[in-house]
């Protein structure tokens, strides 16, 4: 089988660089991004593998007052939590009804948020994946538009980095994989 030759950078390719540099951050500067960086990440997030071509994502991005209602519904404990990045997007996914095509969906769903995390990266933007329990109570829901029929994913945070968080530790590779006979 031919493999074409992989593009290097610093010794890894490109993409396995952009992987494991990538870090959870949570401290962001002030600016939110630009709507059109938002959609380029978010144009990039459709090209996720999805069964049967769904397209099961849905992203919102939070305005003030979508931001302030879910404030509200998130009680002064959490609310403050909300306020770590400039720019909020609610990612979902849209459920069929059908359990093993959900299934996929959400798995595909997760690669879409993935895929937006790591474009941000590549960008130079900070990102943050959450998934605070005010995003799957009623209030919450109502205050971002997720409809019945929709599951919350994550609420991704956007912004320019304020440091560099340290690496995380890793499992080494043997813990996980399994070579079968």
């Amino acid at each position: 089988m031919f493999l074409p030759p992989l593009t290097r950078v610093g010794g890894l390719t490109e993409i396995s660089n952009l992987i494991r540099s990538r870090r959870t951050h949570k401290s962001f500067g002030p600016d939110p991004v630009p709507p059109d960086v938002i959609d380029e990440l978010l144009e990039l997030a459709r090209w996720a593998p999805n069964h049967h071509r769904t397209n099961p994502w849905r992203f919102r991005v939070l305005g003030p007052e979508a931001m302030k209602q879910l404030k509200e519904a998130a009680g002064p404990a959490e609310a403050p939590k909300l306020e770590r990045a400039p720019t909020l997007v609610v990612a979902s996914a849209v459920l069929s009804g059908d359990l093993e095509q959900d299934e996929e969906d959400v798995c595909a769903t997760a690669s879409a948020i993935y895929a937006v995390l790591l474009a941000a990266h590549a960008r130079g933007l900070a990102g943050y994946w959450r998934t605070p329990h005010v995003l799957r109570t009623k209030a919450g829901r109502d205050a971002v538009g997720l409809p019945d029929g929709e599951r919350f994913l994550g609420l991704i945070h956007l912004g320019t980095p304020r440091s560099d968080p340290p690496p995380p530790e890793r499992a080494p590779l043997e813990t996980y994989r399994l070579f079968l006979p």
